[in-house]
């Protein structure tokens, strides 16, 4: 049997927050994955009270906060956007110090192959920043794979070389966005995963989709270039991919995201089956 967890994102219910955490409990689920960048949950709203509240409520319902999101969009290739970016990033490091997690799931935008471009420059300033910071608190900050190859994403973690810098191994963007293959990228990035998604996609088009995610998955651009789909029912490898995760030591979660279609409730309990079913 594999030693991973299994983990939902609660915003994918459409239910108000604390509705979502409750339905991802009824349905088994160990953990949770909570969006935390605005909103009831945003870290200028929810309040020193209202995070003991949310940590024992959670607590109460036998699961563990597996990660925040903190998806801020459009990453940090502006460096005239970065400085406001950074500051609310790093009140979600304290908001996810204070809930008890120690992962802040991101995407920081492409990042671009050569490291002379001053695009890359501008990125490494700001998530080194980011890195020291949230190493500061004992998080991480897990990039999210998917717009650039594993092989690109590893140089620069290399170059930040920080514990406060991981990844979200996320395996559909990886087939969906970039083409690459996750069961190579789970080896090329082994040292930096702290956590994954649970999520299954169909690459239409080759070619990046700079900015376009779970939550732009209405977006024309998007729909012409790939489309996620319900686990087991895309081109992840789900075999092969668990295996190489137990092959690095990985113990973490597998935390469903499933944000589009008609009734996504259901798609993720049929996933939380699915994945049951492939760790027995």
């Amino acid at each position: 049997m594999k030693a991973f967890k299994i983990g939902v994102m609660s915003d994918g219910f459409r239910l108000p927050p604390l509705e979502g955490i409750r339905k991802a409990a009824q349905l088994g689920a160990e953990g949770v994955q909570i969006y935390t960048v605005r909103g009831p949950m945003g870290p200028d709203e929810l309040t020193a009270e209202k995070r003991v509240e949310l940590r024992k409520l959670v607590d109460g319902l036998g699961m563990v906060i597996s990660a925040v999101c903190g998806d801020l969009g459009g990453g940090f290739r502006e460096a005239a956007k970065n400085p406001d970016k950074i500051a609310l990033s790093k009140r979600i490091v304290d908001l996810a110090a204070d809930v008890g997690t120690a992962v802040v799931t991101t995407h920081i935008g492409v990042t671009p192959e050569d490291r002379s471009d001053p695009i890359y420059q501008t990125m490494l300033g700001a998530c080194r920043e980011l890195a020291d910071y949230a190493a500061s608190r004992r998080v991480t900050f897990a990039i999210e794979t998917g717009p650039e190859k594993a092989a690109v994403l590893k140089q620069f973690l290399d170059d930040i070389d920080s514990r406060g810098l991981g990844v979200n191994l996320d395996p559909a963007n990886l087939v969906m966005v970039s083409g690459d293959d996750p069961v190579q990228a789970v080896h090329t990035l082994k040292k930096y995963i702290v956590h994954t998604h649970a999520k299954d996609g169909i690459q239409l088009q080759a070619g990046s989709a700079e900015g376009v995610y779970h939550r732009d998955a209405a977006n024309a651009a998007s729909a012409a270039k790939f489309k996620e789909v319900p686990l087991g029912e895309g081109q992840v490898d789900w075999p092969r991919y668990l295996d190489a995760l137990a092959q690095i030591g990985y113990t973490g979660f597998l935390t469903i995201e499933r944000e589009v279609g008609p009734d996504p409730a259901a798609d993720i309990a049929k996933a939380i089956a699915f994945l049951r079913a492939r760790l027995a």
